[in-house]
């Protein structure tokens, strides 16, 4: 079962890796991640280098080489348990296929390790993984506008996401923050993001460390009024986070969207009745006007009486 569900949940999601995996950076992280099968399974290239299987085939894995793909195996199925999207466990597996391939070329041919390995160096500095670029209800904040935002009008919550640019967890999680702003912003509940990657002093107010190994990158944060009043993942009396699966069912739970947003279509609602009495006041009630007929009869009336009258 633990190998039947990552598989039906790839093939659900097919189309979409399709496009992903057309894009410069997927395309140059599947080549790079394969590099080492190539070289060893390709004529011409596996005839010259070094085996240690006992038929002299050099075209083909040795025992240790096996051991190796299989441990590999192992622990990206690990990591891909906690895994909650498709870029996820494409990046778990992306990455793990190089340090298998780092590992495996050194053993092969030190000069051959180096030459993959400064090319993972290089591949790592100059290209990073495509941001997510799909529809959105998300406010994104500043050092000098989230403060003002919070407390512009108390009776509307926001959830703030407290992220980097840089981090492989905020990119894999912009996704799944995109849906719920789809699904749940309104006038009462309001999604919102802030980068303290570049607003250090943000970071530093609200208590969010932008170090790589603080573990508390992404964090959701619940605001009402200005104030906060939850936070995950948590943070224990050590300033270390408590480990926290984002998942949108998680989210959902946790921060009790359901009810938030029943309780903020009510303001909606309050507000749109306090807009249309703000309008009866400020306008007078404007006089019907008499339908043409009914006005052509009253004039012929009113003619017919002042002859009378004559």
């Amino acid at each position: 079962m633990a190998l039947l569900t990552p598989l039906f949940a790839f093939l659900y999601h097919l189309p979409q890796v399709y496009k992903w995996l057309l894009k410069p950076y997927y395309v140059a992280s599947l080549f790079m991640s394969v590099a080492f099968l190539v070289v060893r399974k390709t004529p011409g290239i596996c005839d010259h280098l070094s085996t240690q299987r006992e038929d002299g085939n050099s075209c083909d894995f040795d025992w240790r080489e096996v051991e190796i793909l299989m441990f590999l195996s192992a622990i990206v199925m690990m990591k891909n348990r906690r895994a909650i999207t498709v870029e996820q466990h494409v990046g778990n597996i992306i990455l793990f296929s190089k340090v298998a391939n780092v590992i495996l070329f050194f053993r092969l041919d030190i000069r051959m390790g180096l030459l993959y390995l400064t090319l993972c160096i290089v591949f790592l500095m100059t290209c990073k993984p495509p941001l997510y670029m799909g529809p959105e209800y998300i406010k994104y904040f500043g050092d000098k506008t989230i403060d003002e935002e919070l407390d512009r009008d108390s009776r509307v919550t926001w959830i703030v996401e407290f992220f980097a640019n840089w981090s492989p967890e905020c990119q894999s999680f912009a996704s799944v923050y995109a849906d719920l702003s789809l699904k749940y912003n309104c006038a009462g509940l309001k999604f919102g993001k802030v980068d303290i990657g570049r607003y250090g002093e943000v970071s530093k107010k609200y208590k969010v460390s932008a170090s790589p190994l603080s573990k508390q990158l992404p964090s959701l944060v619940l605001f009402q009024g200005g104030k906060e009043l939850m936070r995950r993942p948590q943070v224990d009396k050590k300033g270390r986070a408590v480990s926290w699966s984002f998942t949108e069912e998680n989210i959902i739970r946790e921060f009790n969207l359901n009810e938030l947003y029943q309780k903020s279509k009510k303001l909606n609602k309050a507000k749109g009745g306090h807009l249309d009495k703000a309008n009866q006041s400020q306008f007078p009630p404007v006089p019907e006007e008499e339908e043409p007929e009914q006005a052509g009869a009253d004039a012929q009336g009113e003619a017919s009486e002042s002859k009378k009258d004559k």
